[in-house]
């Protein structure tokens, strides 16, 4: 399974996903889905802030898709990021800080999972634990 965007890995993010811009997702492009995937997951976050990892994104029962498109949270569960919102917030490090690497985890799993909207990462990563098929990484980076 491999994810795309409109930024290479180990490239640099697009003003317009950023806190800077219109703060929407970014367009994802999934390929070599297992044939047996069921839902998606996604999780976003940033292992380089300040006081720990901050989750960006959390989404799940994303039906099996090629394409996630840009500026939508489509008719999938959502989690709460550290924004303390169910949405996508985009990269927003503290100026001067140095570049941060943005991790877009995304999971093929064999089955829809029972969360309810607001579920945190931790609750996601248990619940989705014994229902990965596949995963990928795509880092992208962001400095302000």
């Amino acid at each position: 399974m491999e994810v795309k965007s409109v930024f290479e890995h180990m490239g640099f993010i697009p003003k317009k996903y950023t806190c800077d811009g219109e703060d929407v997702n970014p367009p994802l492009e999934i390929k070599s889905l297992p044939q047996s995937t069921e839902s998606l997951a996604i999780i976003v976050d940033d292992p380089d802030a300040p006081m720990g990892t901050f989750v960006h994104w959390v989404a799940w029962n994303i039906q099996p898709t090629g394409k996630i498109e840009e500026n939508t949270m489509g008719t999938f569960a959502r989690g709460r990021n550290d924004f303390g919102r169910n949405s996508y917030n985009g990269p927003c490090p503290p100026r001067g800080h140095g570049i941060h690497h943005y991790h877009f985890k995304l999971y093929a799993l064999d089955s829809f999972l029972n969360l309810k909207n607001g579920a945190s990462k931790k609750q996601l990563e248990k619940e989705m634990k014994n229902h990965i098929l596949s995963s990928t990484e795509l880092i992208g980076l962001y400095q302000r």
